[in-house]
């Protein structure tokens, strides 16, 4: 395929003509007339005459494809068929492209050469009514985004009564999370059951913020469906982390009576979600792989699939305890802002902020806080690419001079600790248009220690401090004024130091949350070592003003 498109794409690219665009669109009608976009297929583009070998393009989730090309005569035709509503469509179809001006290619039924799914009747038996990739997109409303404070991961509605199933180990010792249903609906989850054994949880939502969803089919009670076998392909649904929710395909590498390995290359946040035949049969729910640990977002190695006869015995049990459990609340959750932070609109708040890009910073007894906006997030890491360009210009030896950022701007030993999202860092990668206030414990010298090193140093030894975490962190609160603030994401970064695992908090919270309007912005800490006694901080107001004044232009740009 590569060679065809190199082949094909390096005679035109000679041919000094400018380009111009072939919109492809291909689309047909569902039994209810409704149309259906046919994502996922493959076409091959010929010159006519042919002077090369055919280019392949393959249509996108929504059944489109652009395309670049000289102006000519050419030939768009299906590499295969695809199977819609029990028939087979594919095309053929000659398109001419002018000079200066688009063209538009629309491939229905209308301009399809329609035949039976199969070339005779056992084929046909054996063959899925539809495509795969047209017959699974159907659900992918069904699968949701969980959120604990340590993990991103996907699960799915498998209930009108508001039950989701998803992958036990991913969400670990979690007893509630939040569930993102769309990217403007989040609301609260209880984890009705969580069984590490069979490597399934179950958690439970209000029904009604799901009313309009269809439930995916597990065959709790029902007879099982055919076994999957090697050498199969089986495809998943997930809701990657910042990413658009889409289809994985992948190949059943091994099975047993418990569990399916296959070759799926799952994003962060995209395990826990359904796995599907290519009839559109539920065979599962997608877990880390074998070799790895707990706390592994399932970006390595071969993922597992629990098979959806234990994950209905996990089910019975959360059927069972719904009735004495307390019902879930239907309240809304604070979700991210829909629109990004133009990254134009960061450079050149970066470049103009005064002072430096050290994060806004306070501190209590037992915490140090820093402040951080897409401006810092967004400077440091445009310094650190304006650093790298230099030393690869350089050899390695240049680190001064050129960019409208100076690296004096920031403080390493501040900036880049603080910057430093552990478990999140992917989260932060991308700039998101939020708040984050990040709570790292403070550490202190025992006095024998400080005796101990200082006992030494008058011999000649020079020992480096020898220090202990005060108190790690467990939660905190917000105010604006009087009004308690809920943040989008209550994070917790996990810090491994020794033998013991310290957490820091990474509160994300709306652009607009503090500002002027608040009079005055007020936290309060919690450290695990005294969970009920919170320790209040109100911030400074010079503080606040440089927060709302580093969101200034992403107002402008979205009011």
């Amino acid at each position: 395929m590569v060679l065809a498109v190199l082949a094909f794409a390096v005679p035109h690219a000679a041919g000094g003509q400018a380009l111009s665009v072939l919109h492809i669109k291909v689309v047909l009608l569902d039994a209810d007339r409704k149309p259906t976009p046919i994502p996922k297929h493959t076409l091959l583009i010929s010159d006519n005459p042919a002077t090369a070998a055919p280019r392949v393009v393959v249509t996108g989730l929504d059944g489109t494809i652009d395309v670049k090309l000289r102006p000519g005569n050419y030939t768009v035709e299906s590499d295969k068929p695809v199977a819609f509503n029990g028939k087979a469509y594919e095309w053929t179809q000659i398109v001419d492209v002018v000079a200066g001006r688009d063209a538009v290619l629309e491939l229905t039924a209308a301009n399809a050469e329609v035949g039976a799914v199969g070339a005779d009747a056992a084929a046909a038996s054996a063959q899925p009514e539809n495509d795969p990739w047209v017959l699974l997109p159907p659900w992918q409303d069904s699968v949701v985004a969980l959120w604990t404070p340590t993990v991103r991961a996907s699960g799915f509605v498998i209930d009108a009564k508001g039950l989701v199933a998803t992958n036990q180990r991913v969400i670990g010792a979690a007893t509630s999370v939040e569930v993102q249903i769309s990217p403007a609906i989040k609301v609260a989850a209880t984890v009705l059951a969580s069984d590490s054994t069979r490597d399934v949880a179950v958690l439970w939502i209000d029904p009604k913020a799901v009313a309009s969803i269809r439930p995916v089919p597990l065959g709790c009670g029902q007879p099982s469906p055919s076994p999957v076998a090697g050498g199969q392909e089986i495809f998943t649904i997930g809701v990657p982390l910042r990413q658009i929710k889409g289809i994985t395909p992948g190949e059943v590498i091994s099975v047993d009576q418990q569990r399916i390995v296959a070759d799926f290359r799952l994003p962060r946040g995209g395990v826990g979600g359904p796995v599907f035949t290519p009839t559109g049969g539920v065979v599962g729910l997608t877990s880390l792989p074998v070799e790895k640990d707990d706390k592994d977002d399932g970006t390595q190695g071969d993922p597992r699939v629990v098979s959806a006869a234990v994950a209905c015995e996990v089910v019975a049990t959360a059927e069972k305890k719904m009735s004495s459990a307390a019902p879930p609340g239907g309240a809304h959750l604070p979700v991210e802002p829909s629109v990004p932070f133009p990254l134009e609109e960061l450079k050149k708040a970066a470049e103009r902020r005064a002072g430096s890009l050290n994060p806004y910073q306070i501190s209590s007894n037992d915490f140090d806080v820093a402040f951080i906006t897409p401006v810092m997030t967004y400077g440091v890491q445009y310094l650190a690419e304006q650093i790298r360009n230099r030393s690869r210009s350089t050899g390695g030896k240049g680190s001064g001079g050129g960019g409208s950022l100076r690296m004096v701007d920031a403080d390493p030993g501040i900036v880049r600790p603080v910057m430093d999202f552990r478990n999140w860092s992917e989260y932060a990668d991308d700039f998101p248009p939020v708040l984050m206030i990040r709570i790292t414990p403070k550490s202190t010298e025992g006095f024998w220690t400080t005796v101990a090193r200082g006992a030494a140093a008058t011999q000649g030894m020079a020992i480096p401090p020898i220090k202990r975490i005060k108190s790690t962190f467990s939660r905190m609160r917000a105010f604006c004024g009087d009004a308690e603030v809920t943040p989008i994401h209550p994070f917790r970064l996990e810090q491994q130091v020794g033998e013991h695992t310290i957490y820091e908090g990474l509160y994300v919270f709306d652009p607009g949350a503090f500002g002027p309007q608040c009079g005055s912005v007020r936290l309060v800490l919690y450290s695990e070592k005294e969970p009920e006694k919170g320790e209040s901080r109100v911030v400074e107001p010079r503080v606040v003003e440089q927060i709302w004044q580093d969101f200034d232009p992403y107002r402008t740009q979205t009011r």
